[in-house]
Parts: C-alpha cells; sequence; structure tokens
C-alpha cells in the first residue's frame, strides 16, 4: 500500500528507505552474470564482500556473501573471474546501500576482461613494446617534473610532498585527469602530449592511487600503452599498488610500486646527495694529503742520498775523469814523443857514423869505376865490375883520384876467380899489390 507523499506531508528519509527497501524485496531471489573486480575477504568475517562488474557496460553492484561459501569453493574466488550468483536484492535502510545478499556461487571460468588484457599484453610483448632495450634512464635532477593525476587526490598530494622533501627546489608541472571511467584514457593521452612537447620537462608520472580491477582498467587500455610506448620523454608508472599490474607498468620506462615510491625514484634526497658529497670531498682530500705526505717522505730519502746532498757532485765526478784523462793522454803523449825523438836521434846518429864523409873520415876510400860508354861513375863492389886497364875514381876525404886498373885478382874462396894468365901478363908484381891495397880499402868503404 502506497504512502501519501506530496509537499505538505514529503517523506523522511527513514520512510523513503523502507519504501525503497520494499520494492526492492519484492524482485526476490535472482541469477545475476558478471565479473570479480574485488574481493573483500577475512578469516574471521562472518560475511565477505565482493564487486561484480558488467561485462559490457560500465557498471557494478556489490555482492555480500558468506565467508564460509567463498572458504567452501572449489577455486577461490579471485579478480577477474567470471561467475553467476543466486541471491536475494537487500537495501540497508539505515545507509541507505543496496547489495545482493547470495547464496550460491557458480564459477563460469577466467573473466572475459581479464583474459582480453592477457591477450594484449602476449600481443605487446610480442612486437617488443616491453623489450627493457627501449627504456630510458632517468634524469639525475629533473629540471621539470610533469605529474598526471586526479585532482586533489592522495596520490597527487604524495608524489609532490615526498618530492619537495627530499629537493626543496624541484619544480612540477601538474595535469589533473580523470583517473576511472570512460574519460581517463583521451585525458591522459592528452596530458601525455602536452607534456611531451614542454622542452622543460625531464621526465613525466603518471600516477593513481589504489583501487579495484575495474577502477585501474583504463591504465591497460591499448590506445594509452601505445602512446606511452612512443614518447621521447621517460615516463614512471605508479598505479595502484604493489600487487596492480596495469599494462601501464610493462611499458613505461619505470615502474614505481606507489606514487611515493615514483617520487623516491625520480628525485634524489638532498640531504642523502650532500652528505655523499661531503664525504667523497673527505676521502678525496684525504687521499691527496695522504698522497703529498707519502711523496714527501719519498723526496725526503731521496735528498738524504749522497748524491743528492751535492747535485753537481756527478758533474764534478766526470770532470775530474775528463781531466785525468787528459793528463794520462798529455804524459802518454809526451812520453811517445820523447821515445820517438830519441829513436830518431839513435837512427840519425847510425846514419851519420855509416855515411860516406864519415867513412871516408876514418881513412877509407870510394872506388868509382868509369864505364868505357861514359855513364856515370859506378862504386865498385866487385871485381867483375873492373878489367885491368879500367879507368878508376878513387874519393878521399879532401878530393879524389884518377888512377888505372893495372889488374884484377879475385880473392882466394870469391865468387870468381879470374883468369890468372891475365894477372900474370901484366909482368908487375908491384902493381898488383897496389891494386890488392886499392881493393881492401874499397872493401872496406
Amino acid at each position: 500500500m502506497s504512502v501519501p507523499n506530496s509537499p505538505e506531508a514529503p517523506w523522511a528519509v527513514g520512510q523513503l528507505n523502507d519504501q525503497v527497501k520494499n520494492w526492492i524485496q519484492r524482485l526476490g531471489f535472482i541469477w545475476v552474470e558478471g565479473q570479480v573486480t574485488q574481493v573483500n575477504m577475512k578469516s574471521t568475517w562472518r560475511f565477505s564482500y565482493i564487486t561484480l562488474r558488467d561485462v559490457n557496460l560500465e557498471a557494478s553492484v556489490s555482492l555480500t556473501v558468506e565467508t564460509s561459501a567463498l572458504k567452501n569453493l572449489a577455486t577461490p574466488v579471485k579478480d577477474g573471474d567470471r561467475i553467476v550468483v543466486h541471491g536475494k536484492p537487500s537495501f540497508y535502510s539505515k545507509r541507505g546501500s543496496f547489495s545482493l545478499w547470495v547464496t550460491e556461487i557458480r564459477q563460469v571460468g577466467i573473466g572475459q576482461l581479464l583474459a582480453q588484457i592477457e591477450r594484449l599484453k602476449k600481443a605487446m610483448f610480442a612486437e617488443g613494446l616491453f623489450d627493457p632495450r627501449l627504456k630510458a634512464p632517468l634524469p639525475f635532477l629533473p629540471t621539470t617534473v610533469g605529474l598526471i593525476t586526479g585532482r586533489g587526490s592522495a596520490a597527487e598530494r604524495d608524489v609532490m610532498e615526498v618530492a619537495k622533501r627530499r629537493w626543496p627546489a624541484v619544480r612540477f608541472r601538474v595535469i589533473n585527469t580523470a583517473v576511472q571511467g570512460p574519460k581517463t584514457v583521451p585525458q591522459v593521452v592528452d596530458a601525455l602530449h602536452e607534456l611531451e612537447q614542454d622542452p622543460a620537462v625531464d621526465v613525466i608520472i603518471v600516477a593513481r592511487g589504489g583501487g579495484s580491477v575495474e577502477d585501474l582498467l583504463p591504465f591497460s587500455e591499448e590506445a594509452l600503452v601505445r602512446e606511452v610506448s612512443r614518447l621521447r620523454t621517460p615516463v614512471v608508472s605508479a598505479i595502484g599498488h604493489e600487487p596492480d599490474n596495469p599494462l601501464l607498468d610493462y611499458v613505461a620506462d619505470v615502474r614505481a610500486a606507489t606514487p611515493t615510491d615514483a617520487a623516491k625514484t625520480v628525485v634524489p634526497d638532498v640531504v642523502q646527495e650532500l652528505r655523499i658529497i661531503s664525504e667523497a670531498r673527505q676521502r678525496g682530500a684525504g687521499a691527496l694529503r695522504n698522497w703529498v705526505a707519502h711523496e714527501r717522505k719519498g723526496l725526503a730519502q731521496i735528498r738524504t742520498r749522497p748524491v743528492m746532498a751535492d747535485p753537481s757532485l756527478p758533474v764534478t765526478r766526470q770532470k775530474d775523469i775528463i781531466a785525468e784523462a787528459l793528463q794520462r793522454k798529455d804524459r802518454a803523449l809526451g812520453v811517445h814523443v820523447r821515445s820517438l825523438r830519441s829513436s830518431i836521434e839513435s837512427l840519425k846518429a847510425q846514419v851519420n857514423a855509416l855515411g860516406p864523409s864519415q867513412t871516408l873520415a876514418r881513412g877509407y876510400s870510394i872506388v868509382q869505376v868509369i864505364p868505357r860508354d861514359k855513364s856515370g861513375p859506378q862504386v865498385v863492389t866487385t871485381v867483375d865490375q873492373v878489367n885491368p886497364g879500367s879507368q878508376l875514381r878513387i874519393r878521399v876525404p879532401d878530393g879524389s883520384i884518377a888512377a888505372a886498373a893495372m889488374g884484377v885478382q879475385a880473392a882466394p874462396g870469391g865468387v870468381m876467380n879470374r883468369n890468372s894468365d891475365t894477372t900474370d901478363s901484366t909482368g908487375s908484381t908491384g902493381s898488383t899489390d897496389s891494386t890488392d891495397s886499392t881493393e881492401n880499402s874499397a872493401g872496406e868503404a
């Protein structure tokens, strides 16, 4: 029975909820098919809660089921599973919330949505979009950080607060977009284009807080994933929490578990960096001081050596060696010259002693024969050069004497013995004696 309702007699909120509850309860038990996007279950809870999504439309409903019924399933229900439930619509009038009280769950198989995502993931992997070699390194200290996130979201607050705490001078360019629903993909793609064209932006962070699989579906859309793969600016994916893995995580240059982790990854800690620099400077200064001290010690040891006590000592030693060598050379040369001079004097004396003038001075004479052909006189050295009647020239110290050979007689045992008849034909013994005397003189000469 309907209750009258008019401006003069409006319904109270409790009355409205009761009316809605009565209308909903008229549906009775029904079968509903959908895809599981979120499961909240604890073993200590009496009831567990499941979010069931329409496989074709952006529509979902909350399911309430006894925890024991979920535990008794052959295969545990997880996100992405496609199920058929039997339950009764229920409306909680105190909170004005609607849910479906489930009495039976039938698992249909893997969820169509996750199956599509898995197929898209395999196709993109085959194309090489997830190749680690394509990922760009993050800048050490970005000039400006581009941030794409929901307006006033916790993700935006976490990223900016953590980043500024680590590096107060960091600058952000924030573009707020939808992070859930059908408008997410086109708005995020437009924001990526805008940040890519900004030369001051060195890195882009796409951040969103946690949520159900249904809420994170836009970040697995093919259009968004391919757009990120074409960007030259490094992209950091910070979607959801650690267990969440949208396809954006695979194509991004860096995956952050949470928005807070993204801020820590992109912006260095100024305190830590200053401490590292200070420690490096201290180590460098200490190493330099130790090196200088070591080199000084080495130089001091070198300077204690005798050669370094007087640096000119090697030159002085070489000069002394050269001077000594010159002295030895001079002495040796003087001795050699004196020896040669002595030899020359001795040879000169011998030559003078054996010379004709000295021989003549000792009482000897030189006998020369004058050939009949009027050629030059020849010194008589043998009796073969003289014939009886040969014209002779006898040289003495004070002049020369012209004579004629009266006869020639060879000495006994001589090389030749002329015909004695020739000697005898001279008929003069005195002449023979005179000749012998002359020959003796010539022989001595």
